[in-house]
C-alpha cells in the first residue's frame, strides 16, 4: 500500500474557470498472484485527506462498498423501474421510493446472502407463505442442487427459476436480475391466491 498526495493544475487555457487541487493517489497491490485470478493492482484518487497506513486502507474499503451501491441503484432503475414514476408532487415520489428501497435492499441482500451463508435457515430472508408457494410451484424433485434443498439457498434457487434462472449444474448463483423477475412473479402469485382465496370464501 503506498500513497502520496498530489497538486493537479487545471488544463491550460481553463485556469480561470477551475482552481487547482490537491488530491492523495493511493495504491494497492498484492505482494503475491493468487493460483485463480490476477493480483489486485488498483489505483484510486481522491479528495479526502490520507494521513497515514490505516487511513489509505479506511479510503480503499470506503470505495469498495462502491459496486455494491451502483447495483442496489441498478435494481431501483431497472428492477422497481422507479424513474418511471409519474407522481404529481414530490412528497408521493418521496414516500414510494422508501418503498422502493426497502424491496430492493430485500433483493440485493438475499442475493448476498446466498452467497455467503447458503446453508442458513430460509426464514431468516423468505416467509412462511413464500415457502409454502415456492414449494407448490417448484417441488423437489432432486434436480441439481438436491443437496441446497430445505435451505436458504434452495429457496432462492427457486425464486430465481422463477425470474428465469436455469440451475445448471455449472451455473454460478442466482444474480440480482433474475431476482428481482422472480420475487415480482412470487408476489403476483401471492396477490392472486390471496384474491382468490377470498372469493372462494364469498
Amino acid at each position: 500500500m503506498r500513497f502520496r498526495r498530489i497538486h493537479v493544475l487545471p488544463p491550460i487555457g481553463k485556469q480561470k474557470r477551475y482552481p487547482a487541487l490537491d488530491l492523495t493517489v493511493l495504491h494497492a497491490q498484492e505482494r503475491q498472484e493468487p493460483t485463480h485470478r490476477p493480483r489486485i493492482d488498483w489505483k484510486l484518487i481522491t479528495d479526502l485527506p490520507v494521513l497515514s497506513h490505516e487511513g489509505a486502507i479506511e479510503k480503499l474499503d470506503w470505495y469498495a462498498m462502491r459496486w455494491k451501491i451502483e447495483i442496489f441503484h441498478k435494481i431501483l432503475k431497472s428492477g422497481c423501474k422507479a424513474e418511471e414514476a409519474r407522481l404529481q408532487t414530490a412528497e408521493r415520489l418521496v414516500k414510494l421510493i422508501a418503498v422502493f428501497c426497502i424491496l430492493a435492499w430485500r433483493i440485493f441482500w438475499m442475493t448476498m446472502l446466498n452467497r455467503a451463508t447458503p446453508d442458513a435457515d430460509p426464514t431468516v430472508a423468505i416467509t412462511p407463505i413464500e415457502m409454502k408457494l415456492l414449494d407448490h410451484l417448484l417441488p423437489d424433485k432432486g434436480e441439481p442442487p438436491a443437496s441446497r434443498a430445505g435451505t436458504l439457498s434452495g429457496y432462492v434457487i427457486k425464486i430465481a427459476k422463477l425470474g428465469g434462472y436455469l440451475a445448471r449444474a455449472h451455473d454460478p448463483p442466482p444474480g440480482n436480475t433474475v431476482m428481482w423477475r422472480g420475487l415480482s412473479c412470487l408476489t403476483d402469485i401471492r396477490i392472486g391466491m390471496t384474491i382468490g382465496a377470498e372469493l372462494m370464501g364469498n
